[in-house]
Formats: C-alpha cells, structure tokens, sequence
C-alpha cells in the first residue's frame, strides 16, 4: 500500500456519510485498509442487494445509521466520533428521482451538507473536510472541451441544481466560517460518472446492463450516443483520499477549493461504447437497444479538465475505460457466480490500483 496515504489515515478518527452507498463502501473498505478509525453515518442501504452487506463493510467500520436531513441527530454523531477528517457523501444521486422528489433531492444534498458543515462549526472541531458531489454541478453549455474549477455553478434539472447549490454552500461556509488559515480545512470534489463493482442503482447504465444480462434480456439505452466522462470507481476515491491528506498537511490552506476527479479525454465516451465493452467483459448472448425518448431532461455531453488536480495534486487516473470496465465485469461476474469472498474480490481490486497508480509515487510539495 501507499505509504505516503497509510501515514496520512493511520489511527485517524475518520467520518464517512453515504459510507453504505456503493462510493462509501469502496471508500470506507480502503479506509479501513489504510489503518483508519472509520465511523459511518448514512441511511440503511439503498438497493437490494447492496454492496456494503455484499462486502460485509460493517465489519471494517463503526456503522451508524442516520439521515443528513436530521439535523439533531447528525451533530450528535458528529460531536460524539469527533473526526479528524469528514469525507460527506450522503446525497440522493439520482437524476430520475430528482423529478419524482425535487424536495427530498434538495433537502438531503443541500441542506444535508449545510447541515454537515454547521455541526462541525458547532462542535468547534479542527478537521479536514472533503464534499463530495458531481461533475453535473457547471451549468452545462454542452462544451466539447471539459469544465474548469472556476466555471460557474448551474443546473437545468433538480439534481443538477441541487449539486450547482452544495458547491454553493460549500463556498459560502469557508468564506464566512472556514478561512483557509483557520482550523478547519474545507475542499469540494466533483467526479464524472463513476462505474465499479457493487453498483445497482436504478437509471445508471452499468447495473441495467448487470440487471439484464444475467436474466437474458435486452439492455434499454435512453441516450447511446450521449458522452460522459466514465471511471472507475477508485479513480475519484483516490483524489479524495490524496486531497485529504493534503488539507491535512502543513499546507492545507492551500487545497481549499474545489477539485476535479475525471477521466482522460480519450475516456469521454458514448453510452453504447460503454454497453459493448461490458457486454464483452461479461460473456456471450448479450442484448441492448435503445429505448423512447426519456421523459427527463439530461445533458447529452459532459467532461471535467482535471489539470488542477494534476499538477498540484499529483493526480492522474491510471485505468482506462476498457481496463476499469474488464475490472468492473470481473467483480460482477464474481458476484453472479457466487465462488469468491466479495471483500476479498474488492480489497484485491483495491490493492492492485494502489500498486500501479502512477499517482502514489512521492508527491512534490506545493
């Protein structure tokens, strides 16, 4: 493993939220391999089944279950694990369900966050925060090149506005309470889609095609030819994790701002690409066609500059599309068959990024 992450996590007091989503998991599972005190704070898992029971991740962690919007009960949590570093992932991620319910989107992803920061200013911690959301927080223009940290923050659906509107709060916390000097080191990540093991979420193109592969049926695709910036999961894990650990350093200040975490721009790709290559990876007879005109709004082409994160993180994503779709197949095809321990499936997956992530070398100091 990383030496530089393990002495930045080891013994560390570290609160995950959203830790029994498919992200939380992944990222609570290589917590607790760094040598983290790892502390959760999430709804019960969302799907059935759901990776965090699949890879027993209650077992690595001190699971408590609770909601963002619960403002009471979550500056308990907050107050009684004391964290030295919050990553805060608890957020409703789904575009679809943003039509069904805009007002649950917007009081879990952003009063949730508001709620978050205002319980650490409570509590008077000194910590590192990481907030989590999403590369569909730029106001789209449907540029052909990716989207820098200073572009501004839109949002033409529910779910996109509500990720536009937790940057926003974010901002406003560190101007107002969290100075770059002060105690308390605040940072944003947005990530692009995110595909791995352990999803099966509703409307996302990786676990439709899990879905129906393993019952013989067709995949529908609402948008083949729409582009998104695929990784694998442990891509933005990783800039989580090393953005982390600087907020940690003596030169935290300098990290509080907002980061992307995508893929190469050869990695920018359209939806039945992706589809072709996992029906690859998962065997033979494999189906897909399109479907009707979706019902909801969706942009149709999206991608994230990451250079700020190269060049002052030292980040880079290491898999490319096809590597992190063979591996996302493996684990599924694992699960499907039943043969393998999925923790054990996942910490070797885990264990294999870190070996060969060009990212984990030495980093310069800023």
């Amino acid at each position: 493993m990383s030496e530089l992450l393990q002495q930045a996590f080891r013994d560390q007091r570290v609160l995950v939220t959203g830790h029994t989503g498919f992200k939380g998991s992944w990222l609570s599972l290589w917590l607790a391999r760094l040598g983290a005190q790892v502390s959760g704070y999430a709804l019960a898992p969302p799907t059935t089944p759901a990776m965090f029971e699949v890879c027993r991740v209650a077992e690595v962690m001190d699971h408590a279950l609770g909601d963002v919007r619960d403002r009471a009960s979550l500056s308990r949590r907050i107050t009684e694990v004391r964290p030295r570093v919050i990553f805060h992932l608890a957020a409703q991620p789904l575009v679809r369900q943003s039509y069904v319910d805009p007002l649950e989107t917007l009081q879990t992803n952003v009063m949730g966050t508001a709620h978050v920061l205002e319980a650490v200013r409570e509590a008077k911690l000194a910590c590192a925060i990481v907030v989590v959301t999403s590369d569909k927080c730029y106001d789209n223009r449907e540029w052909v090149w990716g989207y820098r940290e200073n572009d501004p923050m839109g949002g033409k659906d529910p779910y996109s506005m509500s990720k536009g509107a937790t940057e926003l709060v974010t901002a406003s916390w560190r101007e107002s309470f969290f100075p770059p000097s002060g105690p308390v080191k605040l940072a944003s990540a947005r990530a692009g889609n995110v595909i791995g093991g352990g999803d099966w979420a509703a409307d996302r193109i990786i676990p439709d095609c899990v879905r129906a592969f393993a019952q013989g049926t067709a995949v529908e695709l609402r948008s083949p030819r729409a582009t998104r910036p695929w990784q694998h999961v442990l891509e933005p894990v990783l800039g989580y994790l090393m953005l982390a650990q600087r907020l940690l350093s003596a030169q935290g200040e300098h990290y509080c701002s907002g980061w992307n975490f995508g893929p190469a721009p050869a990695d920018v790709r359209p939806v039945e690409q992706v589809v072709a290559l996992m029906a690859q990876g998962w065997g033979p007879a494999c189906r897909w066609h399109t479907a009707q005109a979706a019902s909801f709004k969706e942009a149709f082409s999206l991608s994230l500059s990451c250079d700020k994160a190269a060049q002052l993180l030292g980040w880079t994503p290491a898999w490319t599309l096809e590597q992190a779709i063979a591996q996302t197949a493996r684990w599924y095809r694992a699960w499907h068959d039943g043969t393998e321990d999925m923790r054990v499936v996942t910490e070797g997956q885990i264990d294999a990024f870190q070996a060969q992530h060009p990212s984990l070398r030495p980093l310069a100091t800023a």
